[in-house]
């Protein structure tokens, strides 16, 4: 019997073994050169940690809240498509391991099981997460949806007006199954020659005109509060506060979309910065380490959102995978946490960090 994992990280080669071919590269991979890809992770590394010692640190908590929701640590499950490509009973397993561990779901616009039934599986807060079609009633009717389902909160995705070039995919003629969410609403089933029948889809139904005054549309839809995801410069996090949004997600997308954009925790800072503390910014992208949601929250995040490590957990073990990818992460925090100085969440500041950027340390 294969050794049990240590860390999230040997999950991936689990989740390897498991999965045809075309549906391990389709989560693992980047886009072009898949350079992001690689950025996201290593970027973390360049990042020390500056501990205090002497500290009590007898008792720790790692719990916080994401828009007003106690959760029970500053992580939540990203937003990925399409959880029956790794286990049989996709984003329903993926909730109910979230809610046994406290932790809030983002579900995809592209998830396999309908809304409907990933609320009703397990009582949990969960956000849903939208691409803006060329037909808006199809995603005003999902968001209406989501919103009578339970959900707290909409992620609009704004970095995938078509989709990134995604090599292994194209290679693989990676045909995505039908999407259950669509069901007597339009056709998900795309044909076409030219490699991975994603692309084509995207580009057949994505709104690549949709912009910055459209967030007016899409206030009037729902009453729930918006999040931006795909922020990556402090310009756009400033158009983010004056469109009135309440909050921002630093992502270049899993590394998927635009190859050679920025590792998410290089650019935290500047976007940190240019909100001012208005609204909640969280990060997703390469985060693997407990160690790395602590670099994030020094750096001003105040919550990591994990993608590929609970794919991986899903598809190594269902339910269960992913509860251990989530305590792990849990676990390896609450650690560093403890040799680090710092008892809460609260307790993480910039100090306790330093990058690349910063000047040495003082010697005495």
């Amino acid at each position: 019997m294969a050794a049990e994992p240590v860390n999230v990280t040997e999950f991936q080669e689990l989740a390897r073994q498991a999965l045809p071919k075309m549906y391990y590269d389709y989560y693992a991979g980047g886009a072009e050169d898949q350079y992001t890809l690689k950025e996201n992770v290593e970027a973390f590394h360049r990042i020390n940690i500056l501990p205090r010692v002497l500290v009590d640190v007898g008792k720790i908590d790692i719990s916080t809240s994401i828009l007003g929701y106690r959760t029970s640590a500053p992580l939540m499950i990203a937003p990925t498509g399409m959880h029956k490509l790794a286990h049989p009973e996709g984003e329903v397993a993926t909730a109910r391991a979230a809610a046994a561990c406290d932790t809030i779901m983002a579900v995809s616009f592209s998830s396999s099981c309908p809304l409907e039934e990933v609320a009703s599986s397990c009582n949990a807060i969960r956000f849903f997460q939208l691409y803006v079609y060329k037909r808006r009633d199809i995603s005003a009717l999902l968001v209406q949806r989501a919103e009578r389902s339970g959900f707290k909160a909409v992620i609009l995705t704004a970095d995938t007006p078509r989709l990134g070039r995604r090599e292994a995919d194209i290679k693989n003629k990676m045909i995505a199954p039908p999407l259950r969410n669509f069901d007597g609403l339009i056709s998900t089933d795309v044909v076409t020659d030219k490699g991975s029948n994603l692309a084509a889809y995207a580009s057949a139904t994505f709104d690549a005109s949709f912009c910055w005054k459209d967030i007016t549309w899409l206030k009037s839809i729902t009453n729930l509060p918006i999040l931006i995801k795909g922020v990556l410069t402090p310009e756009d996090a400033i158009k983010a506060l004056e469109v009135g949004v309440s909050g921002i997600i630093v992502s270049n997308h899993g590394a998927r979309q635009l190859d050679y954009s920025p590792a998410t925790i290089s650019v935290l800072e500047e976007v940190v910065e240019a909100v001012q503390g208005k609204i909640p910014v969280l990060l997703d992208g390469g985060v693997r380490r407990g160690t790395d949601i602590f670099k994030a929250l020094a750096l001003g995040a105040q919550a990591v959102m994990i993608g590929r490590p609970v794919l991986f957990g899903l598809a190594a073990n269902g339910e269960y995978g992913v509860k251990r990818v989530i305590n792990m992460l849990k676990e390896e925090l609450e650690l560093s946490m403890a040799l680090a100085g710092t008892c809460t969440v609260k307790d993480i500041t910039r100090g306790h960090v330093r990058t690349q950027h910063d000047r040495p340390l003082c010697k005495i």
